[in-house]
């Protein structure tokens, strides 16, 4: 069966990657004595495809939680699995990407460097590390800054590298703790963009946050701590739903088609029940909007980019190079090797002894005259062959 079948399958029955039942997490002080309750007795399913959110005020339990999940921390009384594992199963390990809330980097390696070393330590061939690094620095809008060391970038910019890092390994459960922390309200919604493509894919995704509006935007489901416990769990529709009260939503009415609407309503309802408004959209729509009309009025700016398209190899296809990239790519190729020269026609040599025949000449040569006399004097011929014939003399002699 191929993987995307057996991911449909996994999602229409529900399958849990994640398991937790009775979890307890006690820390100890030096002398083993209780001190603190971080985590007790919790239990939750995460399934295959779905967004689920982990909120709760400070110290609720959230990041033990999450720690406990990757087998960073043993869990005091309980039982965990990931995808029918414990979480410190080496081979289960490979398959979650994880963002932690502090993005913990080396700062004098570049974006490029950075992404490479993650997918070394994944084992990537090195065709897969390049191609990936390309598609997930364009993501995070990165591509014009990858060879800037990563010390050197805001918050926000560490953020989006750690993210890229994240994902460096095609994971199919991904927990990220804060992933908007620091993020400019484009880079928010790139980030929610993008959870949800993961989601359509079938990954699953484990997000902590403290940002409610965006656990809003992408969470089937969430479950919220205090105090170490779990306080609610469920849909998020299910939880928002306000049972007792009906919003309707119609374009603008005449006064005449209002008034009849709401002495209709009025009918059954006290009057001071009914509430008449404009819908409005929220700021973070009209920010984006503010902004793409700027980037459409070719603004530059010098730092993060907005990103283009989620990387071909998250959303599991091949994707085509449009066809300003093949031309850029002739363009760019090396020029092919010159082809080389047909070899000349073999040259007739003159016969030897017919050059030696026409070069002997029978009395003293007399050459001529190419230079101009000095001092405007004619050339006397009887002295240039007495000069001549003195030379040969002088050649001819033998060597003493």
């Amino acid at each position: 069966m191929s993987t995307t079948s057996t991911d449909n399958a996994a999602r229409s029955n529900g399958e849990a990657i994640v398991s937790v039942r009775g979890l307890t997490k006690v820390f100890k002080d030096f002398w083993g004595r209780p001190k603190a309750r971080a985590v007790d007795n919790v239990d939750f399913d995460v399934r295959r495809g779905e967004v689920f959110g982990l909120l709760g005020p400070n110290g609720s339990g959230k990041s033990t939680t999450v720690k406990l999940l990757l087998g960073l921390l043993y869990p005091t009384k309980g039982h965990i699995e990931v995808f029918g594992h414990s979480p410190r199963h080496v081979a289960t390990k490979s398959r979650i990407g994880y963002l932690p809330e502090e993005s913990y980097l080396y700062r004098y390696l570049n974006s490029r460097e950075t992404l490479d070393f993650f997918g070394n330590l994944f084992r990537l061939p090195g065709k897969d590390r390049t191609d990936r690094t390309e598609q997930l620095l364009e993501m995070v809008g990165l591509g014009q800054t990858q060879m800037r060391a990563v010390g050197e970038f805001s918050k926000g910019m560490q953020r989006r590298i750690g993210l890229a890092q994240a994902l460096i390994n095609d994971p199919d459960l991904v927990i990220l703790d804060e992933p908007t922390s620091g993020l400019d309200p484009i880079g928010c919604r790139e980030v929610k963009d993008l959870i949800v493509a993961l989601a359509r894919r079938g990954k699953t995704v484990i997000l902590s946050s403290h940002l409610l509006s965006d656990v809003e935007d992408v969470c089937d489901r969430v479950v919220i701590y205090y105090g170490g416990k779990v306080q609610a769990m469920g849909a998020l529709k299910e939880l928002l739903a306000t049972p007792d009260a009906i919003q309707i939503t119609t374009p603008a009415l005449p006064r005449e088609t209002m008034e009849r609407v709401l002495a209709i309503i009025r009918n059954d309802v006290a009057e001071d029940k009914v509430r008449i408004d404009t819908p409005t959209q929220n700021l973070e729509r009209y920010f984006l909007e503010v902004v793409q009309n700027a980037r459409q009025a070719a603004a530059e700016t010098s730092g993060a980019v907005s990103g283009a398209h989620v990387a071909a190899y998250l959303r599991g296809e091949a994707e085509a190079k449009p066809a300003t990239d093949r031309i850029l790519e002739r363009l760019a190729a090396p020029p092919a090797a010159a082809p080389m020269p047909a070899p000349a026609p073999p040259v007739n040599l003159p016969d030897q002894q017919k050059l030696a025949a026409l070069t002997k000449a029978e009395g003293p040569v007399i050459p001529a005259p190419v230079a101009a006399p000095r001092e405007g004097k004619p050339v006397n011929l009887e002295e240039l062959s007495k000069a001549n014939e003195k030379l040969a003399s002088l050649v001819k002699k033998p060597a003493g």
